[in-house]
């Protein structure tokens, strides 16, 4: 699969992110800015630092980094892919942890959209988000059926 991987984070850069994130956050919450200019210098030497011109990023940029750092504060793995990204049905499998076969099953029965590219199956990335989120809603239904059921049947824990 195309895009960034992001492996999970160890205990010290888990706590890293931690405080950055806050820091970013309550920066963030605070400005109502369009543009946020970060600062630096790189030491090169040990006999001083180099200045590096400032870098003008709009806000939204730096909530998504936010997001990234919150993430690897839980120490979660992450993927970066834009939305445009077309995925092999392997890819696919992979991502929604199920099976190849089961991809297949799913696009034949029409529950999941791809196009061919000569003989392979190629699905975008936001059909797959799309696909992964009635899933999950069809889910949370049928536990609610179930709970409503155990309810009637007067069987509550």
């Amino acid at each position: 699969m195309k895009g960034a991987i992001l492996e999970p984070a160890d205990t010290a850069e888990a706590e890293m992110a931690q405080a950055a994130h806050l820091c970013l956050i309550t920066a963030l919450d605070r400005s109502k800015a369009e543009k946020i200019e970060v600062t630096a210098t790189l030491d090169l030497h040990a006999d001083g630092n180099v200045p590096i011109p400032p870098l003008q990023l709009p806000p939204r940029a730096l909530r998504f980094l936010a997001e990234v750092l919150r993430q690897m504060a839980k120490g979660e793995p992450m993927a970066l892919v834009p939305h445009k990204h077309e995925m092999t049905t392997q890819d696919a499998a992979n991502f929604l942890n199920v099976s190849r076969p089961f991809i297949i099953k799913e696009i034949e029965q029409g529950k999941l959209k791809c196009r061919k590219v000569n003989l392979h199956r190629r699905i975008e990335f936001q059909e797959l988000l799309r696909y992964q989120a009635e899933q999950k809603e069809n889910s949370e239904k049928a536990l609610q059926n179930l709970s409503d059921l155990t309810h009637d049947l007067g069987l509550d824990f």
